[in-house]
């Protein structure tokens, strides 16, 4: 249930960061900045749905404070680091700039989401059971 909700939530992420990249591609500056603002800004509520809700309740019922969840948050500040990274390339028309960042953002990325996706959401779904759905509607709500 968590796995899957998150998952499609990556995928419409990705798709964001694509249209951001197209557009940029084809000198659509402008429409290049707000497909990227569109993927900051999904990224970074993706990242707030996990570390207030998510990750908290998951540590709740387990106990366990550091491990994955920790490691999850970090990889959240380099990412975080790098998308004003790109968001800087781009407002100052550093185009190269935002490619490479953005290569190694996604990179980073997909490794995250494949950490996240293979391990850590079928725990959570493990651990919640039944409130999966409950937790799901939660994060649902939390308003973009």
């Amino acid at each position: 249930m968590i796995l899957e909700f998150m998952r499609d939530d990556h995928r419409s992420c990705d798709h964001l960061y694509t249209d951001a990249e197209a557009a940029l591609l084809a000198k659509e500056v402008q429409k290049a900045q707000e497909a990227f603002e569109a993927f900051a800004q999904a990224t970074l509520h993706h990242f707030d749905m996990e570390e207030k809700e998510l990750f908290l309740t998951f540590e709740k019922r387990t106990g366990m404070m550091g491990g994955p969840t920790q490691m999850m948050r970090y990889e959240h500040q380099q990412l975080r680091s790098l998308i004003e990274s790109m968001r800087l390339a781009l407002r100052e028309n550093r185009h190269s700039d935002f490619f490479g960042i953005g290569e190694s953002m996604m990179i980073m990325l997909q490794q995250h989401n494949m950490k996240e996706e293979q391990m850590l959401y079928p725990m959570i779904d493990r651990t919640l059971g039944d409130d999966g759905a409950l937790m799901v509607q939660t994060l649902q709500d939390m308003a973009r």
